[in-house]
């Protein structure tokens, strides 16, 4: 009998006043027992049951498993079994292959923005790939090309051949001096890397850069790119180089969270300071450097034998000897040092150079070691430079400094034919404000100069290979373009291209230092005004001075030359449609309004004529 049965008799009793019987015994449960609990009305109540009681299960209940979950990438790890993972969550393949595997991307090769394994996004497949003698599944590959596309028109005082003229007739000492170069130059680069480079230092790397260079220069004089008078005034030619050739070798990690040492061996970059005033080259090298304390401290050990570089082009010949000139570098970096967001460097670099013996003409025919000027003896120094750098902020205000002083010995003063010492010093800074989407800025540079050029200390700065980033980079017309120092030396320039030291040298790339030179001071403002994300337009104006003109004077046989080197005026717009670097197009102009110093030296037809450069430059990078 159950309750419900009991319940009328319970009411009747209950109505006519009867006490009700004493409460019965339960019977016994039925032998089928747990298929009536099994049965689907008293299921149903049991999930009620599982649901409302968080933690707890009915004896005997099993709960439904979720159906499983397969999948097909092979060579991945086996998925875990599915109750191991919540109802709302899935296994995936890979983390390489995440993206893909949820349909938000497809991978194409010629896509640099978005997952490939061209640019060492995903591990390399090996089974793709078997003729790389490679183990293990941490390897990836990184394709690099660029172009880049110059075209200029520019002028510079360019003096009339001795033997013959472009033109009969021509007698003044200075000529025509319009002229016009075209260089295309191709990058291919590719590095093998072992090692999770998103969380750590790779393990080794493997990496090669080739360049192509062609060119193409026409001048309105002859024997400005030809020694010989009889070749004519234009020029094309083309070059292939070696810039980067070296394996990277992860040695230690030293702290767990990266902190590291590694050795780099072969032909790689390197530059001695923030700006590139010293040392900006790549080269033949052994490099040793690393990290401490959560990157906050930075060092570098490096030895260099310089290569050839290629007359036109600039770039490493690996099929001449290398230079008998060598660059011992040792720097230290400490960020937050001297004050919070300033980073510190202090760096020391011997060059040894020992080339006396040597005699280096050019592809051109011209004499580049030892320099047609003085004794016309062959030269070999040691300097060493003491320098401290600087990079950060301080407030509000972006801060970049250098300070060097070169302390060593020349064994032939061209001057004296004798051994002299050499003492001289550099000192620069640039430091700007940002005002929204407007940063301005104001440059200061001092190089010292010789002051007696016949006594036995040189005192004119100079560098091993400068590219400096400075004052408006390679838009300032003195940066950029190369004076010939024309009547005072043969084949000599006060400048170099893409430099700023007025230091005398035949060549920037073949020619050896010089410190009987007259200095370099420098003045200069600018600004840069970012209109939108892809458009930003630059101008800067320069004033720059010999610091000292006795060397010029001896070397001219004048008796006094005036400082002021003139007015360098410039302005570029840089335009990246993507807004990206992967294309870049850049538009500058610059004019030099000469000085009395200039208009000394080089005195023109038009007397006090200006001179100009326009850069136009496109670099498309994958």
């Amino acid at each position: 009998m159950t309750l419900a049965s009991l319940l009328p008799l319970v009411a009747a009793l209950a109505g006519s006043g009867a006490q009700p019987p004493a409460e019965p015994v339960p019977p016994p449960p039925p032998d089928n027992w747990q298929q009536i609990i099994d049965a689907p009305e008293h299921q149903s109540q049991a999930d009620a049951d599982e649901q409302i009681i968080d933690g707890r299960r009915r004896p005997g209940f099993e709960q439904e498993l979720p159906d499983k979950v397969t999948q097909d990438n092979v060579g991945a790890l086996r998925a875990p079994p599915p109750e191991a993972f919540p109802t709302d969550q899935i296994p995936i393949p890979d983390r390489w292959r995440l993206i893909e595997s949820l349909g938000v991307v497809k991978e194409r090769w010629f896509d640099p923005y978005n997952q490939n394994t061209l640019k060492g996004d995903r591990p390399i497949n090996r089974e793709k790939a078997k003729w790389l003698p490679i183990k293990g599944d941490d390897w990836f590959f990184i394709a690099s090309a660029v172009s880049d596309t110059v075209l200029e028109p520019r002028t510079f005082p360019i003096p009339v051949g001795v033997q013959t003229t472009e033109r009969p007739g021509s007698l003044d000492v200075f000529g025509k001096d319009a002229s016009f170069v075209f260089s295309q130059t191709f990058i291919a680069s590719a590095s093998l890397v072992k090692g999770s480079t998103a969380f750590k230092p790779p393990e080794i790397e493997y990496r090669v850069a080739l360049a192509f260079n062609v060119n193409h220069v026409n001048v309105p004089e002859r024997r400005v790119l030809f020694v010989e008078p009889s070749k004519p005034s234009r020029r094309t030619d083309h070059f292939l180089g070696v810039q980067e050739l070296f394996v990277d070798y992860h040695l230690a990690n030293t702290s767990d969270r990266y902190d590291f040492r590694s050795l780099r061996v072969g032909i790689q970059p390197m530059q001695s300071d923030f700006r590139g005033f010293l040392f900006n080259d790549q080269q033949l090298g052994i490099r040793l450097f690393g990290n401490r304390d959560n990157n906050r401290f930075q060092f570098n050990l490096a030895a260099f034998w310089r290569l050839e570089k290629d007359t036109n082009s600039g770039l490493n010949s690996v099929v001449q000897r290398p230079r008998d000139d060598f660059v011992f570098l040792a720097n230290v970096y400490r960020q937050d040092f001297l004050l919070p967001g300033l980073t510190s460097q202090i760096t020391a670099v011997y060059n040894m150079n020992r080339e006396k013996n040597d005699v280096e003409i050019d592809d051109n025919g011209f004499p580049v070691r030892p320099a047609l000027l003085g004794d016309l003896r062959g030269r070999e120094y040691d300097v060493v430079y003491l320098g401290y750098n600087a990079d950060g902020r301080i407030g509000r205000i972006n801060l970049t400094a250098s300070l060097y002083g070169a302390l060593g010995e020349d064994r032939n003063n061209f001057f004296t034919s004798k051994k002299a010492e050499i003492r001289a010093f550099f000192a620069a800074a640039e430091a700007s404000y940002d005002i929204d989407w407007v940063r301005f800025r104001l440059s200061g540079l001092y190089a010292s100069g010789d002051g007696d050029p016949y006594d036995n200390t040189e005192n004119g700065f100079d560098a091993i290979f400068e590219n400096p980033v400075f004052a408006g980079a390679d838009t300032s017309y003195w940066i950029r373009q190369t004076i010939p120092f024309a009547g005072g030396g043969r084949v000599i320039s006060i400048n170099g291209r893409n430099g700023i030291l007025n230091s005398l040298r035949s060549s920037k790339e073949q020619g050896q230092s010089n410190f009987n030179n007259p200095g370099t001071i420098l003045a200069g403002a600018g600004a840069d005004f970012d209109i939108t994300p892809q458009v930003r337009l630059s101008a800067n104006a320069n004033h720059l001075w010999f610091e000292n003109t006795a060397t010029l004077q001896a070397l001219r046989v004048e008796g006094s030359i005036p400082k002021s080197i003139g007015w360098d005026l410039s302005g570029a717009a840089i335009w990246r449609p993507k807004a990206t670097q992967n294309i870049v197009f850049r538009l500058s102009g610059a004019a030099l309004l000469p000085g009395a110093g200039f208009r000394d030296l080089f005195d023109n037809r038009d007397s006090h004529r200006n001179y100009y450069s326009v850069l136009a430059n496109l670099i498309v990078s994958y």
